[in-house]
């Protein structure tokens, strides 16, 4: 009988086998790889997005030297159930399906309204994460956070009349740095051909806009509660979710490392994954 120990690790997201988990009566669907053992590094994904968002030339260097898992959140992508409308219930979530696999432990790496599900999560139970990545993303009652449906909608509608995805528009500049970065990315993210999510449905995405404004529209949360060790990331020109709010999160957030990429958006950690990924990977390494 075979060991896990003596099993390839796989360190390729694109041929990351792709699982189910069942608790509180949703199934959840999750991808994991890299080395089993040790704290955890799970993926809280964006807006619209289902397990097939994530960029490999992030995941693949941390799952080289860290357990990852990526997972769709209730009533997204292949998980079922219905999707949440407050980013406090998407938290709740999230801590059923980590506490269904059993850890006590986990880093998070989060991206955008990952980021905001992740502050949810952590403010509630601080106990569980150990270190936090917060990428593109703000905190609860951030300036212009409530916005973010509109700028969605007009963005989407540029990218049909370009016949692109909306990625190119909503996460990168739309320059000669912007336009080639944004292509790559959106190439990586069918590296994987087989076993593909299952498309996130209209309800779901206005469902999570909804969560979204709500959270702009809330209290600012006690964010100096959080004492993790934190790395926050952003682009110089974010329209999503203003890159004002890293800095808002970094001055709150007591100890946290800022950086913010030049000449680059929403996804400036995706054009610049080639310097991003090493430094996340130190981070969560240390």
């Amino acid at each position: 009988m075979s060991t896990t120990r003596n099993d390839p690790v796989i360190t390729s997201y694109a041929k990351a086998p792709a699982r189910t988990i069942t608790a509180s009566g949703v199934t959840y669907a999750y991808r994991e790889l890299g080395p089993k053992g040790g704290i955890p590094v799970i993926l809280f994904v964006h807006l619209a997005a289902n397990l097939d968002n994530w960029d490999p030339r992030i995941v693949d260097p941390i799952a080289r030297e860290h357990h990852v898992i990526a997972f769709d959140n209730r009533g997204v992508g292949a998980s079922t159930g219905q999707v949440p409308d407050s980013v406090e219930a998407m938290a709740d979530d999230a801590y059923t399906f980590i506490r269904a696999l059993g850890f006590d432990t986990v880093d998070i790496f989060a991206f955008s309204l990952g980021g905001m599900v992740a502050q949810a999560l952590v403010v509630k139970h601080p106990e569980l994460v150990r270190k936090l990545v917060l990428t593109g993303t703000g905190p609860a009652g951030g300036k212009d956070i409530d916005k973010v449906a509109g700028t969605t909608y007009h963005d989407i509608l540029r990218a049909t009349l370009a016949r692109s995805d909306p990625k190119e528009f909503l996460f990168f500049n739309r320059n000669a740095a912007g336009k080639p970065a944004a292509r790559a990315f959106v190439d990586r993210l069918k590296e994987r051909t087989a076993d593909r999510d299952a498309h996130v449905s209209l309800k779901a995405f206005r469902t999570q806009l909804k969560a979204i404004k709500t959270w702009g529209r809330s209290a600012p949360a006690d964010l100096s509660k959080i004492t993790q060790p934190t790395l926050i990331a952003n682009g110089d020109n974010d329209r999503m979710v203003p890159s004002v709010l890293s800095d808002d999160l970094h001055r709150r957030i007591p100890g946290s490392e800022l950086i913010i990429y030049p000449d680059s958006g929403h996804g400036g950690i995706f054009q610049f994954h080639d310097t991003f990924a090493p430094v996340a990977v130190e981070f969560l390494g240390r």
